[in-house]
């Protein structure tokens, strides 16, 4: 299990320091939820701030695009430092299409889905994917509770990944606390987001041996 922690929950005034706490804390990976306004009803930061922060620190860059038309963008957060770059798949008609553009940018390729968007969006996709990311909340906001049925939905995933071949892994996002963390992972989960369930109990390294306790990791 990776934990990525999502920065929406940091301290925005102390960006550098808390991405250093976490690298202390034995984290590799950073999720960056990136809100225009338009797709979700919340506005968070774009390529200029990934850039700054890509100067402090070498962690996974995972890019949560949580805006419309994200092909437009791609370029630019890949050259900002993105390291896996996420889009939804109910913000664009043409999603091979961007899922293409991330690949030639050089950053891996994602996609989310929204509870209630079917699997079958990203069905022909998983060979090309290198994770899809279950939306457990509905986008926009941090601290939501999470949508029960989106545990089926990550078994239905895991064994429609294995029935096609492919290593696509699997991130959930939304409501992942200490409590759910270890039936996410034995439903498949590869890839867990949390954001004030991680950053709102210091001290960061024992709260990451928490989750690596309940879940493995």
């Amino acid at each position: 299990m990776i934990l990525s922690p999502s920065l929406l929950s940091c301290d925005f005034a102390r960006l550098a320091e808390e991405l250093s706490a976490l690298e202390a804390a034995g984290i590799t990976w950073a999720h960056l939820d990136v809100m225009d306004g338009s797709f979700v009803p919340n506005i968070t930061f774009g390529p200029p701030v990934i850039a700054a922060m890509r100067r402090t620190t070498k962690l996974f860059f995972d890019c949560h695009l949580m805006i419309d038309e994200p092909g437009r963008y791609i370029d630019e957060f890949a050259q900002a430092g993105a390291d896996l770059i996420c889009v939804h798949a109910e913000a664009t008609n043409h999603l091979e299409r961007v899922c293409a553009s991330i690949a030639q940018s050089g950053c891996k390729p994602a996609v989310a889905l929204n509870p209630a968007t079917p699997l079958e969006a990203v069905r022909y996709l998983l060979p090309q994917l290198s994770m899809v990311l279950i939306m457990s909340v509905n986008p926009g906001f941090g601290g939501q509770a999470f949508i029960p049925f989106c545990l089926d939905k990550v078994r239905e995933l895991k064994a429609m990944i294995r029935a096609a071949g492919a290593a696509t892994l699997i991130q959930v996002d939304g409501g992942v606390t200490l409590d759910n963390c270890a039936e996410l992972v034995a439903a498949g989960a590869d890839v867990l987001v949390s954001g004030s369930a991680f950053f709102k109990h210091p001290p960061l390294p024992e709260r990451h041996r928490q989750f690596q306790g309940r879940c493995g990791g």
